[in-house]
């Protein structure tokens, strides 16, 4: 009697364990399926070019409707901000580094965290400052018309309505627009 129930018990937990293994198996095939359209979508940030089907690209300044001109000159002032911000996150990634260094530190000397503190928010400083100076460089070359919509735009992307997904199109970068 006594080895009919263990006997019993055994083949419960062989059933329960085969069935939690033909679920995982299950589940698994049906996560590395490709939907009918393709492969699965890519995650948020991966494609940075958003297009439309005649394949002309968009972003949240299409809708300024810039001239050949402005759209070269915004080119241009993103490249040079770029080339300006680079050497300044590179510090600021060092500075990061060198506080995990300082606070991990068998005895961490709370002078040097300081220290290091205030220079990571003096280069965030200068930073800001180079992002609204810029900001106010590609504004001033807009029409009234333009200059309103480009607020709008950017009243938008800082409350975060409708940023989901702005983020992606091309021609933006939060970087750009003091958002990291």
């Amino acid at each position: 009697m006594i080895f009919l129930k263990l006997d019993l018990k055994i083949n419960k937990m062989k059933a329960r364990i085969l069935g939690i293994v033909l679920l995982m198996s299950l589940s698994t095939v049906l996560m590395s399926q490709t939907t009918e359209n393709g492969p699965k979508k890519e995650s948020r940030g991966q494609n940075r070019e958003m297009h439309m089907k005649d394949g002309e690209k968009r972003g949240p300044f299409k809708e300024l409707n810039l001239t050949e001109a402005q759209k070269e000159s915004f080119k241009q002032s993103r490249l040079a901000l770029q080339k300006q911000l680079q050497p300044l996150r590179n510090e600021v990634g060092e500075a990061f580094a060198h506080q995990k260094s300082l606070v991990t530190a068998e005895k961490p000397d709370i002078d040097a965290i300081n220290k290091n503190i205030d220079k990571i928010g003096s280069l965030r400083i200068e930073m800001a400052k180079i992002h609204v100076a810029n900001l106010l460089e590609m504004r001033a070359q807009l029409t009234d018309e333009q200059r309103m919509k480009f607020d709008l735009i950017m009243d938008k992307m800082k409350k975060g309505r409708g940023a989901k997904g702005i983020r992606q199109h091309e021609g933006w970068e939060p970087e750009q627009h003091g958002i990291e």
